[in-house]
């Protein structure tokens, strides 16, 4: 009889989180429940005003501005794969297909990648061969990777980028790409960031091939003779986005679910488990509410905040996950007052060029209807791990550096139409060394919390995609728990 009732009323699920991967877990919690025909009663608690986190699209004076990301990639597919679920498919827009290049800044020259340069190595011999960026010194080091050895297995597994990439391809590859590049993806110190936890398909690339130009340039030629034959053509571009700004997946996200599953301003001061009644018991803004289960889609130390009266030592993990703060600068331009022609996407900067500027995107370049007919937006990112003195800076001086680096890079002297400012303090999980270990204790200690689950972009990847299949394997842990 007792089973009977437990299972006479549908189960109640708690997220707690409102960001992408929270909606995410949300989503495919009722999607699972209809799907398998089992009543789920699904609440999700947003600390904040809105849904969406750090996935902030605003649309000013004709302009289309993105305060987070304003793309996903397309070679994980779990992005692609939710918008067609939720069918966003027909909105989904690829970058522009004119000018899809970068730029990186040395000595103050904007100068191109090297055409087929995959973040660390190049895969085509003369595009890096007559690149400026790199000297001819430099160039003559990197070529060293075709003939150094292996790492010897000496039980030391993880390593960091600048570690990797100095042995296998020299300083200045390091300085002048691997670290702007990968900086502008993660905005860490190359130092201290885990290869292992964030490109280990580099390492896999030593262990099976050697070399890494080797590699690359085999992945290459299988990649082109697999096209010519029709058999593995990209639907995509690398990059993707919405025609109404990334803002529109977690805005249908939100629409879906059920009228009253949200709960905006509603931040969550307690978390903890009644053995008895086997349930989670949660207290937020003077509610208490009761759970079957939970899902932590929040910053690790959030989520530790949470569970030290619950777990000590998972709570203790989590809280070891450092984060960096980061800053956006959306600009918007008369498009004649930029004497730069904007032939790509965006530049990044090495950290030794010593700009206040971590990168910028070409943002009406890059995407279509960004910006209204002769105007162009550009957005600049600005702190990181390595620059956190200024994300410091109030709005105006955050704003007045970074036209300092425009116009000496871009030739930009008359001021924006307008510049907005967004900030995200402590919003990027750093994977320092000794991360992929760290996860496997998180996962040992939730083990003994079956009803627990975490998500976000502190555990296996920071990007979009990353953050949609985090939220969606929580979601189903839990699905298959309850059960």
């Amino acid at each position: 009889m007792e089973k009977e009732r437990e299972h006479s009323r549908p189960q109640r699920i708690i997220v707690i989180g409102g960001g992408i991967s929270g909606l995410a877990a949300a989503h495919r919690l009722l999607e699972r429940s209809r799907t398998e025909e089992r009543a789920l009663d699904v609440l999700l608690l947003e600390a904040g005003a809105r849904t969406g986190g750090v996935v902030y699209t605003e649309q000013r004076d004709g302009f289309l501005l993105e305060g987070g990301p304003d793309s996903f990639i397309s070679e994980k597919p779990e992005a692609i794969n939710l918008a067609e679920r939720i069918r966003l498919s027909s909105r989904l827009i690829e970058t522009n297909s004119q000018h899809r290049r970068s730029f990186i800044v040395r000595k103050g020259r904007l100068l191109p990648v090297p055409e087929g340069f995959q973040l660390l190595a190049p895969t085509r011999f003369w595009p890096f061969l007559t690149t400026d960026i790199f000297s001819w010194a430099g160039k003559a080091r990197m070529a060293l990777d075709l003939v150094l050895p292996r790492r010897a297995a000496n039980g030391i597994d993880d390593e960091s980028l600048a570690q990797f990439v100095r042995r296998r391809l020299g300083r200045e590859a390091l300085e002048r790409m691997a670290q702007p590049m990968v900086g502008g993806i993660y905005t860490a110190d190359p130092e201290r960031l885990s290869l292992r936890a964030t490109m280990p398909r580099f390492l896999l690339m030593e262990r099976e091939h050697r070399s890494l130009i080797r590699a690359l340039w085999r992945q290459r030629r299988q990649s082109s003779e697999a096209q010519s034959k029709g058999t593995s053509g990209a639907r995509y571009s690398l990059f993707l986005s919405f025609d109404g700004g990334m803002q529109t997946l977690t805005n249908e996200l939100a629409r879906r679910l059920p009228a009253n599953s949200i709960r905006l301003n509603t931040r969550v001061e307690q978390l903890t488990f009644d053995e008895a009644l086997g349930q989670w018991m949660i207290r937020a803004q003077g509610e208490s509410f009761s759970a079957d289960a939970v899902c932590l889609a929040l910053p690790a130390y959030s989520a530790a905040a949470l569970l030290r009266e619950t777990n000590v030592q998972l709570a203790e993990e989590l809280n070891e996950i450092p984060y960096a703060s980061t800053a956006t600068v959306n600009l918007a331009y008369r498009r004649q007052d930029i004497p730069h022609p904007l032939d790509g996407f965006g530049f990044v900067v090495p950290l030794i060029e010593k700009r206040s500027t971590l990168a910028c995107t070409f943002s009406s370049v890059k995407f279509a209807n960004r910006a209204p007919e002769g105007h162009t937006l550009l957005r600049a990112f600005v702190g990181g791990a390595l620059q956190p003195e200024m994300f410091e800076l109030d709005d105006e001086a955050l704003t007045s550096a970074v036209r300092t680096d425009l116009r000496d890079l871009l030739g930009i002297e008359r001021p924006p139409l307008f510049a907005r400012v967004e900030k995200w303090p402590r919003s990027m999980a750093q994977y320092h060394l000794g991360h992929v270990e760290r996860i496997e204790r998180i996962k040992r200690h939730l083990r003994s919390t079956r009803t627990l689950k975490l998500a976000g972009n502190a555990y296996a990847g920071a990007g979009i995609p990353d953050c949609i299949r985090s939220g969606e394997s929580a979601a189903d842990e839990i699905f298959q728990t309850l059960m």
